[in-house]
């Protein structure tokens, strides 16, 4: 059989994909996990496409510390249009880099401590970011991200649980000086919107189960406060 040819013809137009457009590359973090952790591109992934369920049929969406972006285009196959920023000039080129016509979407340089993002979102998220935000920045960050939220809007944060971090990496704990109990990032947002909803994640799944055994948390809200 011709090495062009699949033995099941269904398979057939992963070759034809392939001499069209080549291979889909994977980013700088995605594939570092793919080498040293692979099951963690799972967990990864799951994060994202719950984001992409909760957002789904958003006008614009705005993703915050989207690093190489791997999974962004999860949530790009659910919304209208999105927007990724990152603080980190490597991190937008290679995602720029690698962006597919398919599932284009916007990804520049903005450091979300300074401004926040000029225009409107009836949805924002961040990802693995908050805690690598030290707590005496934290305030100013949500509220640059909550103030580009429509009246609407929904803002959805996920993070590593504190009881986790002894089970966590050395690479997975590096730059993490904020992690929180899931009260405390309920408090935390409590402060910026009017409705959070609290999720537990182990590995792949989410749940509302006991979350002190959560090692991943997720803070949905609504209902936006008056930042003044």
């Amino acid at each position: 059989m011709s090495q062009d040819h699949t033995k099941e013809k269904q398979y057939q137009i992963m070759l034809e994909y392939r001499r069209r457009r080549g291979l889909e590359t994977m980013g700088l973090m995605a594939s570092q996990a793919w080498y040293d952790d692979p099951k963690r591109l799972a967990f990864t992934l799951s994060r994202y496409k719950f984001v992409a369920k909760m957002l789904a049929g958003s006008e614009h969406v705005l993703e915050v510390g989207c690093a190489d972006a791997f999974a962004t285009r999860v949530v790009v196959q659910e919304v209208k249009k999105l927007t990724a920023v990152d603080f980190d000039p490597l991190f937008v080129d290679d995602t720029n880099s690698r962006m597919s016509d398919r599932w284009k979407f916007e990804c520049r340089v903005h450091d979300m401590l300074a401004d926040p993002v000029a225009g409107q979102f009836d949805g924002a998220y961040a990802l693995d970011v908050l805690e690598h935000i030290v707590p005496e920045n934290e305030g100013r960050f949500l509220r640059n991200i909550a103030s580009s939220l429509t009246p609407r809007g929904v803002m959805i944060i996920g993070m590593p649980s504190l009881e986790s971090q002894p089970y966590a990496s050395a690479l997975s704990k590096e730059g993490h000086v904020n992690c929180k109990t899931m009260p405390d990032l309920k408090a935390v947002m409590q402060g910026h919107f009017h409705n959070v909803f609290m999720f537990s994640m182990n590995d792949e799944v989410v749940h509302t189960g006991y979350h002190k055994m959560a090692h991943y948390l997720f803070a949905l809200c609504c209902g936006k406060k008056d930042s003044r």
